[in-house]
């Protein structure tokens, strides 16, 4: 029996293994599957490559195929440890067919996917199966596979040797589309649905399409209407009955540009937004978009509620409260008046700071909510304003007889100090609005005007809120204290707030100018505190006195005009701001770039981006106590996730166009990319150390 049995061993043993079956061929197609490298070690990842060479006058399918058709499909036989991700589709043709219109592929198509194999996966002489069918269609359409299978060696001491079909697949990879690093929106009026890209597309742009990632959204075989300005596109489409009950446009914008060696290029870029209704529409969807406009209204208005107690309008409290304690004592007409100018202050200063924001959008800035704050012209004026307002409280000076309403910025007490107050409740209010309107801020700047405006003065109406109450309420009124001599001491304690303010700004400044600006920014501060000074003194004393005081205050702000304007150039040869620093020790951060966020992406590396500003108090308080934390340095090492600080404390178009894309316009923003080509998850935007680590640990 042994003499019949080693022969048997020895024959096994010496049969050669099957052969690598790499290639196939139809009449209609030659397919050939492709690898990166043969050797691969434990942990890492080897890229594969269906090359189907099409003859000409036939067509195969795209991942969304369209009126008719179906997308290639691949069933993978892979050894332990080995999982195979996505199939990766390059930018696809529209293809008509007798009036019916197809998303596919002619002539040729390199069908990407990435095998990963697990950290523990144990050394291999493997092989990978892969069954593959496809459709490829002209007049008639034939349904055919073939099977392929080729050797992949898992071996620690695998190097970086490539094969002859590597460089190919690198080819694909660099121009497979890519999340866009721009703002796409989706509009509807009627029966047709708009897309409009940009601000922030980078190239000139010979033409646009979009093919549609989901049914039943548009027209596929109507025309395109496509419409180029500068840095921004449209692309016009029919849209289908159906898409009525379809709140969201997802899809690929393919866009065709110069290529640097001549000729055009394609390159696709996915999105996924809202449908905002612009104009008549059917039903469902027009009632989808009035309850989101409804419950947007609604959001507003709580959020202007909680923005009383954010520490950004602890200024303006201040003032209002010491206003609130005086009126104890008048009517409640001249109550209600206060509180109705204070109000009128607030809406005003929001339809101000909107319609700004709108013209100057309109007119292709690329600029997102809180842009004031990065003029540090306009954070100078406003910290000298509030150190003003400090001054004033500490008795060094006095304007009229009615402390508080806003005497720094008029002469006239009551009413119109309190419409000023008010405008300057929400300049100081705009960078605390991110914590709970980031998403409410980023829905309302995606709708018409109108009501863009609308949703902004509910939130006005929200600041007001309390002030109105404490008016119109007899019963709240009354519990109000009496004012007294005591009012003399509070008023001076409430002037520190304000100091604070005016320190806080100042330190804003210090992240937006270089040395020599901010040089110039302490100098304005000495210039106010001795125009304050001066002018208390010129009121104590004779008629003459008083106008050498008055001229030596005078001299006072025109010096700190004079250093006002210069500050804009002391901000454009500054370094890049700093808010904040590294998450902690062993996790540094890098400086956000779309450049930087596409080469991490493309190398299949998780991303945590950091969209923050100096300026910005939420994402300072975010960044100590929970980015800052070593459990989150730990979690982002042991993931391998890279960390981008989006610093917006100056004007950074890159991060404005990001951020538009991601749906806000403006911070704090935390984005996590999963490295897989997966969606962007946006995490709360007030943080905790278990919030970071638990959206690492789900990736």
């Amino acid at each position: 029996m042994m003499k019949r049995l080693i022969p048997a061993l020895l024959a096994l043993a010496l049969t050669p293994p099957a052969l690598a079956q790499t290639t196939a061929q139809t009449e209609e197609v030659t397919a050939e599957l492709l690898a990166d490298r043969a050797a691969v070690a434990p942990g890492g990842s080897v890229w594969l490559g269906l090359d189907l060479k099409i003859k000409q006058g036939w067509h195969t399918y795209w991942r969304t195929p369209g009126d008719s058709g179906q997308p290639t499909s691949i069933r993978w036989t892979l050894p332990a440890g080995v999982t195979a991700q996505e199939i990766q589709w390059p930018v696809p043709d529209r293809v008509e067919v007798l009036g019916i219109m197809n998303f596919g592929y002619h002539d040729r198509v390199t069908l990407l996917n990435e095998l990963k194999v697990d950290p523990a996966a144990v050394p291999a002489n493997a092989e990978i199966k892969a069954d593959v069918t496809w459709l490829v269609c002209a007049d008639v359409c034939i349904p055919q596979d073939a099977s392929f299978s080729m050797p992949l060696k898992i071996d620690p001491a695998a190097g970086n040797d490539t094969t002859p079909g590597a460089s190919m697949i690198e080819v694909v990879k660099n121009s497979l589309p890519r999340a866009a690093p721009f703002p796409v929106k989706a509009a509807r009026s009627g029966d047709q649905i708009t897309f409009n890209a940009g601000p922030g597309i980078q190239g000139a742009i010979k033409s646009a399409t979009y093919f549609p990632t989901q049914d039943g959204l548009i027209v596929n075989a109507s025309p395109q209407t496509v419409k180029v300005k500068g840095d921004t596109v449209s692309v016009a489409v029919a849209a289908e009955k159906k898409s009525e009950t379809i709140t969201d446009a997802k899809g690929l914008l393919v866009l065709e540009r110069d290529a640097p060696g001549g000729g055009t290029a394609k390159v696709g870029y996915y999105f996924d937004s809202p449908i905002a209704w612009t104009g008549p529409g059917a039903t469902a969807g027009g009632e989808a978009a009035s309850m989101s406009f409804a419950l947007a209204l609604l959001f507003a208005f709580l959020g202007g509620i909680i923005l009383n107690v954010m520490p950004c309008v602890l200024p303006v409290l201040v003032m209002k409260a010491m206003s609130f304690i005086k009126q104890s004592s008048v009517t409640a007409a001249e109550r209600r008046k206060d509180a109705l100018f204070y109000t009128a202050g607030v809406l005003a200063a929001f339809t101000a700071l909107v319609g700004s924001l709108l013209a100057l959008r309109a007119g292709g800035a690329a600029i997102g909510w809180g842009f004031q704050l990065q003029s540090p012209v306009f954070v100078a004026v406003i910290a000298y304003v509030m150190l003003l307002l400090g001054l004033n409280l500490s008795g060094v000076f006095v304007v009229g007889g009615n402390f508080g309403m806003g005497q720094s910025l008029t002469a006239k007490p009551g009413a119109t100090g309190s419409f000023f107050t008010g405008l300057l409740a929400v300049v100081v209010a705009a960078p605390c609005t991110g914590p709970f309107m980031g998403a409410a801020v980023g829905f309302a700047l995606t709708q018409p005007p109108v009501m863009s405006l609308a949703i902004f003065e509910f939130l006005a109406l929200g600041l007001a809120f309390p002030y109105l109450l404490l008016a119109f309420v007899p019963s709240a009124a009354r519990l109000l204290p009496r004012p007294g001599v005591w009012m003399d001491r509070v008023k001076q304690v409430l002037a520190f707030p304000l100091y604070g303010a005016a320190a806080w700004l100042i330190w804003v400044l210090a992240q937006q100018l270089d040395p020599v600006g901010l040089a110039f920014a302490f100098a304005g501060v000495v210039a106010v505190g001795f125009a304050g000074w001066i002018y208390g003194v010129s009121q104590q004393s004779e008629q003459r006195g008083r106008h050498v005081g008055l001229g030596f205050a005078g001299l006072a702000v025109i010096a700190v005009i004079a250093i006002v304007f210069t500050l804009n150039d002391r901000a454009a040869a500054a370094p890049t701001a700093k808010a904040g620093g590294a998450v902690a020790e062993g996790a540094p951060s890098e400086p956000f770039s779309i450049a930087r966020l596409k080469e991490l992406q493309t190398s299949g590396r998780p991303v945590l981006v950091n969209f923050t500003a100096a300026w910005c108090l939420t994402c300072i308080v975010n960044e100590r106590v929970a980015l800052s934390h070593q459990e989150v340095a730990d979690a982002l090492k042991g993931g391998n996730v890279a960390y981008l600080k989006a610093d917006w404390t100056n004007q950074n178009p890159e991060i404005t166009a990001t951020l538009h894309g991601l749906g806000r316009d403006g911070v704090p923003l935390y984005v996590l990319y999963d490295g897989k080509g997966g969606p962007p998850k946006i995490l709360p935007q007030l943080l905790t150390p278990a919030i970071v680590t638990d959206a690492i640990k789900a990736l």
